[in-house]
């Protein structure tokens, strides 16, 4: 048996390890509720870690790895993470926790056979996924604080228009029709 194919015949029981590793990050009542429920409408968070690791899993297990197979469950998942205000290092640490699970898995395997130079391939693409989570982890909270400076923009204008401290510019046809002319007009 090589080393896919035992990780293949494993894969129930590293997926099941590695979400609730993943879901043991959160704080033990969220922690608690996340490995709980599995339905995805009442634990959409739950739902899409445990798809997510399985997805990514799946995902190592081919032979040809490439990071378009991974984006869309790493994606959901960061962009939770995002959300929820977690460190950089925090939002991406679920991704190493599958490094000691598959090792412990290895262990198991009592045939005597070495698989240290597939270990040390398999935990290069492990290695990957962490620096493909950590880009989508800074584009998702580049997006979130561009959302909030958006959002105070607009609350701060509409707050000099009320206290009518603020000059509207509107176009305006010049009354030859020729050009358009640029007017203040102080509302008030």
């Amino acid at each position: 048996m090589n080393f896919k194919d035992l990780l293949k015949n494993r894969k129930t029981a590293i997926v099941k390890k590695w979400f609730h590793a993943t879901a043991d990050r959160y704080p033990s009542p969220a922690s608690n509720f996340i490995k709980g429920q599995a339905d995805s409408f009442h634990n959409p968070v739950g739902h899409t870690l445990a798809e997510g690791v399985e997805g990514l899993f799946d995902g190592l297990l081919q032979d040809d790895a490439n990071s378009e197979r991974f984006f869309p469950y790493l994606n959901d998942i960061i962009k939770i993470k995002a959300v929820q205000d977690f460190s950089p290092s925090n939002a991406i640490s679920f991704i190493f926790l599958l490094k000691p699970i598959i090792r412990e898995e290895i262990a198991k395997e009592k045939n005597g056979k070495n698989f240290s130079d597939d270990l040390s391939s398999f935990e290069s693409q492990i290695d990957g996924l962490a620096l493909l989570s950590f880009d989508i982890y800074m584009k998702c909270r580049e997006r979130i604080f561009e959302i909030k400076t958006e959002e105070v923009k607009r609350f701060t204008s509409g707050l000099l228009k009320r206290a009518n401290l603020i000059c509207d510019i509107r176009d305006q046809e010049p009354e030859t029709g020729s050009e358009s002319v640029l007017t203040e007009k102080i509302e008030g």
